[in-house]
């Protein structure tokens, strides 16, 4: 008589988060299913290592990577979780002492960026050509490292530096602007100031207009995943639905504090499409993306 093996258990990349921690110190069960968590320091690499490798079964992933990988064909399919989100007008820095200048005054400058396909970088060349009219090409964005997604190729407006980090770029004056993540902001940021005078209220009022908050990092599942462990899937999403409604009360009303959330909405959606079409104006993607369309790909989720 055969014995039947016990499933091996997923592998789940999350990063260090107040809602994630409980599934990784088991305060929060995933019910019916080992997981590993392998850990990552910094979570970049990761990221890269789950579109170029398939590395993991179930992966954080930024917005702008998960749509580059979409545009490439990587068989992953979104999962509703926002892990990571918030507004990026101050994420557009300057040195203190430099000149002022503002978004405008960027047309035919260099700005410093990680990597073109930054999600960071998505949402502010967003705002910038939707509230100022600068287009991507207007700017020459120097970056730091390379694009997650190994298939794509950066414009001709794209230029790769040998310098170590960002900030760098700006403190050598060999930009006129850095875009630096949330991290970045109170890191190699601190005490650059943003070229957008009231950041906060220009932030607000993007949502006000869009009905969303720009979502930074978002989950990914391998499709072969979907496919064989459906029952298991749905046990790490409801895991992470109920560690999010759990530490509700350790995010504040900012917009990083609300962008925290798990299920289906019509902001996620409407979310999800805005950055597709900035992808789109930006070289970053080739084809439009349908966010019902991607919605109802996980229907399992409500089995």
């Amino acid at each position: 008589m055969s014995r039947k093996h016990p499933a091996p258990p997923l592998t789940v990349l999350l990063g260090d988060h107040p809602h994630t921690r409980p599934l990784k110190d088991g305060t929060v069960p995933v019910d019916g299913t080992v997981c590993r968590f392998p850990e990552s320091s910094p979570l970049p690499p990761a990221f890269a290592r789950m579109v170029r490798d398939l590395a993991y079964d179930i992966c954080e992933m930024p917005m702008a990577t998960y749509l580059q990988a979409r545009d490439a064909g990587i068989p992953l399919t979104l999962l509703p979780v926002v892990l990571v989100g918030s507004t990026h007008h101050r994420s557009l820095t300057r040195l203190p002492e430099d000149p002022v200048i503002g978004p405008r005054d960027l047309v035919g400058r260099r700005v410093g960026v990680r990597a073109y396909g930054q999600t960071t970088g998505l949402w502010v060349r967003g705002w910038l050509r939707e509230e100022y009219g600068v287009e991507s090409s207007d700017v020459t964005w120097v970056t730091t490292e390379d694009v997650h997604v190994a298939q794509y190729v950066n414009p001709p407006y794209v230029e790769r530096s040998a310098a170590g980090r960002v900030g760098d770029l700006l403190r050598s004056h060999d930009v006129s602007a850095a875009v630096l993540g949330p991290k970045a902001i109170g890191g190699q940021g601190a005490g650059l100031v943003p070229l957008v005078a009231d950041a906060e209220g220009a932030g607000e009022a993007w949502i006000g207009r869009h009905g969303t908050i720009p979502a930074n990092h978002l989950l990914v599942v391998r499709d072969d995943v979907v496919r064989d462990r459906p029952d298991a899937v749905r046990a790490v999403y409801r895991a992470l639905e109920k560690a999010i409604a759990d530490t509700a009360d350790r995010r504040d009303g900012s917009p990083a504090g609300r962008a925290v959330t798990a299920g289906w909405s019509t902001a996620l959606t409407a979310c999800l499409e805005i950055a597709a079409r900035y992808a789109q104006e930006q070289d970053l993607i080739r084809e439009p993306v349908d966010g019902t369309a991607i919605e109802q790909a996980t229907a399992f989720l409500d089995a």
